[in-house]
């Protein structure tokens, strides 16, 4: 429950709440709007208009949520001054940072004299007024947390604060044809802070992912009114700001050991692209009298129910062993697809034993110990083939139909155990 002050009815004839639009509404044929007129606005960023579904929406809302630190500022002023530079004038309202600390982080990212314009504000009045005056290209709001409006008493932050704040800068995108971009606040479970409706009022909501010891980080796509969900963007943190990595399967797999047991590449679709990543498993003996089971970048539940099925199905003892599975990198897996590269990586360090050279293997685990056809499959041998991968193990659905012709030899299982056949030579 939250208070918030009852306010009068505008009379009638007066400007209501947020600004009713003079004239009457244009009511237009289906076949006279003209799709050209909302031409998309490149960011500059080929891996963030991936990302956006083709550049930036005129008139549309992003929110962009991660945790402190991530460099969710860092990037948001690098696009700031790529759009400047290409599309006109962007304005960077920021509530958390004086313009001075502003400017000092552009002069690291080495910004030139773009058409740029710094705000320090918190007022969302003051802030629409400087919209006004500027009439920017693109503005960027950091944070939407910490803007406060006159018409609410209450602190900034709160449930009414972020509402009132972000309806107000929603009209105002519609209604002027800008696009806005807002960071937001993060809990510590890592969803967006603040109330639900703020998700439901954008058009686009992007989480920034990613480790704290780790170069790259992540751009992932939840929600999109104008594009693939789920899509991935990719980004090598530098000293001179982000950079983005074109080629995220290189970068996944450049610190890989060869010929290690436990280690197998598993061809991942994120969105609409491709990535090779490695799992890699640790089977151990339990000193104590309850088995560990650990995951990381992967579902806990996932990894206990792959282990159920190898044990009943596939024969192997792993009701006394500790088992660590990692998806090396900090990347994220959530895909059925990535079933078959948990299992075989698993496996092969139980049995101490290296998956054959140069193979990478993707697919779903029944509970029967099956094999099952994942989507794309042409896509993930594609691009196993373009990083020199000879070999892949894939459901014996997608064997022959689909990756026929993607320059690498598929080898098509059925079960769990001629997966593992095929990768280990275990009977």
């Amino acid at each position: 429950m939250v208070e918030e002050p009852e306010t009068a009815a505008p009379a009638a004839g007066g400007d209501a709440r947020y600004g009713a639009p003079a004239g009457r509404a244009e009511v237009r044929r289906y076949s006279e709007v003209d799709v050209e007129a909302a031409r998309r606005v490149p960011s500059g960023f080929g891996e963030f208009d991936r990302v956006l579904g083709g550049g930036i929406v005129p008139g549309s809302m992003v929110l962009v949520g991660g945790e402190p630190g991530i460099g969710k500022s860092t990037l948001l002023l690098q696009v700031a001054a790529r759009v400047a530079e290409s599309a006109g004038p962007v304005l960077y309202a920021s509530g958390e940072e004086s313009e001075q600390q502003v400017k000092e982080r552009g002069q690291r990212l080495d910004i030139g004299d773009a058409e740029l314009y710094l705000l320090a504000e918190t007022c969302l009045e003051r802030l629409l007024e400087a919209v006004e005056r500027v009439r920017p290209a693109l503005l960027v709001v950091d944070s939407i947390q910490t803007i406060y409006s006159l018409s609410l008493a209450s602190a900034p932050g709160s449930v009414g604060q972020v509402r009132e704040a972000a309806t107000h800068l929603l009209f105002n995108a519609k209604r002027g044809n800008v696009p806005t971009i807002l960071v937001g606040h993060v809990t510590k479970d890592g969803a967006l802070a603040g109330p639900k409706v703020l998700e439901h009022v954008v058009d686009t909501v992007l989480y920034f992912e990613g480790e704290r010891h780790h170069a790259h980080r992540v751009v992932r796509a939840v929600k999109n009114r104008f594009g693939a969900v789920s899509e991935l963007g990719v980004f090598e943190m530098t000293g001179s700001g982000l950079l983005p990595v074109s080629n995220p399967s290189r970068l996944f797999l450049s610190d890989r050991a060869a010929d290690a047991p436990g280690s197998v590449v598993l061809c991942s679709l994120e969105g609409t692209r491709p990535i090779l990543v490695e799992v890699q498993a640790l089977v151990s003996t339990g000193a104590y009298g309850t088995a560990r089971r650990m995951s990381s970048g992967m579902d806990h539940n996932r990894l206990a129910l792959l282990l159920a099925v190898l044990e009943k199905r596939a024969g192997l003892g792993l009701a006394g062993e500790d088992v660590f599975v990692n998806v090396a990198g900090g990347l994220e897996i959530d895909e059925p697809a990535a079933d078959l590269g948990v299992v075989a990586a698993v496996a092969s360090s139980l049995r101490a034993r290296p998956v054959r050279p140069a193979t990478a293997v993707f697919g779903e685990v029944g509970l029967g110990g099956e094999v099952r056809g994942t989507p794309q499959a042409g896509l993930r041998v594609r691009e196993a083939a373009q990083l020199g991968f000879t070999h892949c193990v894939v459901p014996a659905a997608n064997s022959g139909r689909d990756t026929a012709d993607a320059g690498c030899e598929t080898i098509g299982v059925e079960t769990v155990e001629d997966a593992l056949d095929a990768l280990l030579a275990v009977s």
